[in-house]
């Protein structure tokens, strides 16, 4: 009676032993999924900032702007890294150029944000 257990538990080589398959099969779903997430998540978001970046640096004295904390201004003085900016009459503030989310030329007409499509389609 024991010997056919053990006869049935050395049977288990035959289906199994197998070449692996090559190395590049193996890593293809990885690679797929790296590049769904470039395309989806990464490169737009590489975007966004590249626009946002060229905006803060295009801003020029007399331009009104609201802040990402939603207060509008208007530019009356420019620093490499800082904005000073008055918010009411003889009421000024110095702001960091990337706390910015949009900017109006003296034009009236508004600079960013460029993504309007996705506002307009819902």
């Amino acid at each position: 009676m024991f010997n056919n257990i053990a006869y049935a538990m050395g049977q288990g080589g035959g289906a199994a032993g197998g070449e692996a398959a090559p190395f590049y099969i193996q890593f293809a779903p990885f690679i797929l999924i790296f590049v769904i997430f470039y395309f989806l998540l990464i490169r737009p978001q590489q975007k966004k900032a590249k626009e946002h970046k060229d905006m803060v640096t295009n801003i020029k004295k007399g331009d009104r702007i609201i802040t990402s904390g939603g207060i509008y201004a208007k530019v009356t003085g420019l620093d490499d890294t800082t904005l000073t900016v008055e918010i009411s009459e003889k009421v000024r503030v110095k702001l960091v150029r990337g706390s910015i989310s949009t900017v109006f030329p003296a034009s009236g007409q508004p600079q960013a944000p460029k993504d309007t499509k996705a506002i307009d389609k819902k």
